[in-house]
């Protein structure tokens, strides 16, 4: 039985949103990313270092993803004790949707007040991040990355509440790796490429239809919890 209730493979949906939120990804840690590519030395900039460390930051961005998957789907187990707490977790999940969608259409930042949460974390985190800089070696990438994935997100928590739906850690570990995925092709073009991808994920259209999409998915989430919805 799909534990989310939403008729469809879990990990390809949380592949689907984190494509979604591709424009977010890219306002919030773009940046990060051109930062800590030009902070390599010049004279070690070759294509093939500068790949590693790419791939090495988004590798402990999306293992820090699975952790906190983990631990927050552990919490579910413990909350999930009844059908009627089950349904209430899946109910929040599907509202978080919407508030990701909103904020990704840029429509409302309610999510921002959310975001305000993790920075009491953060603001212990990032001095470690700081000592792994400058990056010149893929395990620093790792590293720095595993600490980059606790930045304040609103998208990242909107995922969370799924994971705490899931109430199976393997499960939740899973579904916060299938969406750091997802993530991926948004955050790893480079050159004019990622002029391009940016500047087509960022335009307004396409926010609005990842939006509505997302609406739309978790719209359908909330009617399969109505009562005999699966059945009519």
């Amino acid at each position: 039985m799909d534990p989310t209730g939403l008729g469809l493979p879990p990990l390809a949906a949380a592949f689907v949103f984190g494509l979604l939120g591709g424009a977010h990804c890219i306002g919030m840690c773009g940046g990060i990313m051109s930062a800590l590519t030009f902070a390599v030395p010049p004279s070690m900039r070759s294509p093939a270092r500068l790949s590693g460390l790419l791939f090495g930051y988004n590798l402990g961005r999306i293992a820090s993803y699975m952790v906190a998957g983990a631990l927050v789907a552990g919490l579910g187990t413990l909350l999930t004790l009844t059908p009627a707490t089950r349904v209430a977790l899946q109910l929040f999940a599907a509202v978080m949707l919407i508030l990701m969608a909103l904020y990704i259409a840029d429509w409302w930042k309610g999510l921002l007040r959310v975001e305000a949460v993790g920075r009491r974390l953060w603001r212990h985190l990032e001095p470690v991040g700081r000592r792994l800089m400058p990056v010149v070696k893929v395990p620093q990438a790792v590293a720095l990355g595993a600490v980059w994935g606790w930045l304040p997100c609103g998208l990242v928590y909107s995922m969370l509440a799924w994971s705490l739906a899931m109430a199976d850690p393997l499960r939740g570990a899973a579904l916060m790796g299938a969406f750091g995925v997802g993530t991926l092709p948004a955050l790893l073009a480079t050159g004019l490429a990622a002029r391009q991808l940016g500047g087509l994920i960022r335009h307004r259209a396409t926010r609005t239809l990842a939006a509505l999409s997302i609406i739309a998915f978790a719209l359908w989430q909330l009617w399969h919890l109505l009562p005999g919805a699966a059945h009519g």
